[in-house]
């Protein structure tokens, strides 16, 4: 810390309990009381410095009492109080002392309220502290921020000699332009050369020292800024915003800040990002010293002004810390609107958010519930109120670009990636994590799932698992309510461990079991018959490979190619044999359950022998005769491919013919010959 040093005389104060003695050989003629502590001082030293003193002095010596050589004088409101005046008074009397950036601001102040002008000397103090603020303190960082604390305490003197704008102007002068160009403003243009060690060198010799690495990043200034009060950061804040320093920066600085000051805010180890997230990574977990804890209302206060100077971009706050603050705002009752302004907030980058984030407490008296199902409700909400949730390109569920895995996950041009799927797999892993709460009513859960848009969902995975353990921990819930429950899954769109799963399940009405059972049996019929013609093409290429070798001699080439087509060839029919024993299966439970509803349709219906109508009207009933189309598709494409193989054996009969034929011919004219 810099500092400037005055007068030339030696120490001649000595504190005696509350009194301060001037130990020069001459007796004291004047007491002067400032606060709790009294000062024996001489007059001469005084008056001939400050003009309040000269007045003081002269009025007191008029109404004294004559018997008395002492005057007091009594100084009330002194900018700095007692200790301010000590150093006043070793100035008046030529002690030795130091300005510094933590007491020149206060001496600045008391020497205006004492009006210690050029008038009354030369080189006063007002001058002296005049010169070491502007000259010394303003052009150094640290300093400056050292100033701009003390003016706090002094802060209506601070403000009156615009001490206090002069250090946020220097501090905010600062700020912006080195997060914009590190190299003005004292650092170097050129970074020294390293050692592999670390060290500086000079003239290629390790000189030991390490570099300061302080400021290459544009968060450097934030540990230093969370030091001050907030009415004087927030002014900080304003002018830095004002020079056009980046919103992602003042988010920064206005996010660590927040977590510094309020305690409630725990932030989670291992967290990735970009921007202020990845600045956040150095936050203080632990709140101020004891006695510098805001109370309740001042947190509270504190929340709510800073919401209001946050940028309303999206994506230059983390998401996480945005939760984590309406966590804390709704433990200390803030006002609806910030807890609405934070809800808003979460839902316009709800894609950006985790599954731990939306896992938030219920704080309600009522305690209705163990998670805040409401507030998730409103956010989403939100989210699907912006102009983010449409496809990009057209990319949907039902682009021709995009395609579905067997794990679930979308494959195809990048652009298919929407927010909206993100948030429809973010929102299906909430309603399994609320799901296992009793006291979670049906409403809440089936309104909170069906609030996803159908062509969001790539497959249904997700919300079959939600569905099936809310049944599981709400055995008590009705035939209907579980029918109802259920019709927001599509079966169509379910993996086949999720068919197979779901078939088994017993908590599942018998008609969405029957549907499962349907379009399972359909997608494997499916892929038989693509397997079927995939093997024929496959086995077209091998016998064109085969005669090509023949015709051409094998090669190393030739040879490579047999070699990939038989192997490809067995891997496709381990397959299909996999595949016909599943499909074996399902025909087998198909026709026992085909066979039970015969038995219910014979029981309600007189009509005899009418199996094959029944069964077509119970699927009509369950919802999906309409795919019965795809399934004649099927046997119809089967029908194909059964067709082309019976073509290509009878092809292969007259080839075989024809050669016989021939041999023949040739055996006849040979025999002719001898």
């Amino acid at each position: 810390m810099a500092c400037m040093k005055l007068g030339s005389k030696s120490d001649a104060f000595q504190r005696q309990g509350q009194a301060w003695f001037c130990t020069t050989g001459l007796p004291s003629d004047i007491v002067v009381e400032v606060g709790e502590m009294s000062f024996h001082l001489h007059k001469f030293p005084l008056l001939s410095r400050s003009g309040v003193m000269e007045r003081s002095i002269a009025e007191a010596s008029q109404e004294g009492d004559d018997d008395d050589d002492k005057c007091h004088i009594k100084i009330s409101d002194l900018p700095g109080g007692d200790k301010t005046f000590e150093l006043i008074a070793k100035f008046c009397y030529g002690v030795k002392l130091e300005l510094t950036a933590s007491n020149v601001v206060h001496l600045r102040c008391a020497a205006e309220h004492l009006e210690m002008t050029e008038d009354h000397g030369e080189g006063n103090l007002i001058s002296q502290t005049e010169t070491f603020l502007n000259q010394v303190v303003l052009r150094s960082w640290k300093d400056s921020i050292k100033a701009l604390q003390t003016c706090s305490e002094v802060s209506h003197h601070a403000e009156e000699l615009n001490i206090t704008k002069k250090c946020i102007e220097s501090l905010a002068v600062r700020a912006s332009t080195t997060t914009t160009d590190p190299n003005l403003f004292g650092w170097p243009v050129v970074e020294p050369m390293q050692s592999p060690g670390g060290s500086v060198l000079w003239n290629g010799i390790s000189t030991g020292a390490r570099v300061n690495n302080k400021h290459t990043s544009s968060d450097w200034w934030y540990e230093d800024a969370s030091t001050l009060t907030f009415p004087l950061f927030k002014r900080l804040i304003e002018v830095m915003d004002s020079r056009g320093v980046r919103e992602d920066i003042i988010a920064g600085s206005l996010t660590y800040y927040t977590r510094k000051h309020l305690p409630g805010l725990k932030r989670r180890r291992g967290g990735g990002g970009g921007g202020p997230e990845a600045a956040s990574g150095r936050f203080s977990t632990t709140p101020m010293s004891s006695g510098s804890v805001l109370s309740e209302e001042e947190q509270k206060h504190l929340l709510e002004e800073i919401l209001e100077l946050l940028p309303v971009q999206r994506g230059l706050v983390p998401t996480k810390f945005f939760v984590d603050v309406l966590r804390v705002a709704k433990i200390l009752k803030a006002s609806p609107s910030c807890v609405a302004d934070l809800e808003k907030r979460i839902g316009m980058q709800l894609d950006q958010a985790a599954l731990e984030d939306l896992v938030m407490p219920s704080f309600s008296h009522t305690m209705e519930t163990l998670y805040d199902v409401d507030s998730v409700q409103r956010i989403l909400d939100h989210f699907l109120g912006t102009d983010q949730i449409m496809p990009v390109g057209g990319g949907g569920v039902g682009s021709p670009c995009s395609s579905v895995d067997d794990d679930g996950n979308l494959i195809g041009s990048p652009q298919t990636i929407t927010p909206m799927s993100k948030v429809a797999k973010l929102i299906d892993g909430y309603l399994a994590e609320v799901a296992p709460d009793v006291n979670l009513k049906l409403p809440k859960f089936q309104a909170l799932a069906a609030s996803v848009p159908e062509y969001a969902r790539l497959l249904d995975d997700g919300l079959y698992r939600a569905i099936d353990i809310y049944l599981k921990h709400h055995p008590w819930l009705a035939e209907a309510e579980r029918e109802n429950l259920c019709r927001l899954l599509d079966c169509q769109k379910l993996s086949l461990e999720a068919c197979t799963h779901a078939a088994q399940n017993e908590r599942l009405p018998l008609r969405v079991i029957v549907q499962v059972l349907f379009f399972e049996q359909l997608q494997l019929r499916t892929s038989v018959a693509g397997c079927f013609l995939v093997s024929d093409n496959l086995d077209g290429g091998s016998r064109q490979l085969r005669s090509g070798g023949f015709a051409g001699g094998s090669t190393e080439g030739g040879g490579g190619g047999w070699a990939s087509a038989v192997r490809e060839n067995q891997v496709l029919k381990v397959g299909m044999d996999s595949m016909r024993m599943r499909v074996c299966e399902l025909e087998k439970e198909c026709s026992n359950m085909r066979q039970e509803i015969e038995k219910l349709g014979k029981t309600t219906s007189k009509v005899g022998g009418g199996g094959g109508k029944t069964w077509e009207n119970v699927s009509k009933r369950l919802g999906f005769g309409i795919k019965l189309k795809s399934h004649q598709m099927c046997s119809a494409q089967e029908g194909s491919v059964s067709k082309s193989n019976s073509e290509n054996v009878k092809i292969e009969k007259l080839k075989d013919v024809k050669e016989r034929r021939g041999k023949h011919k040739k055996a006849s004219s040979i025999s002719s010959e001898r």
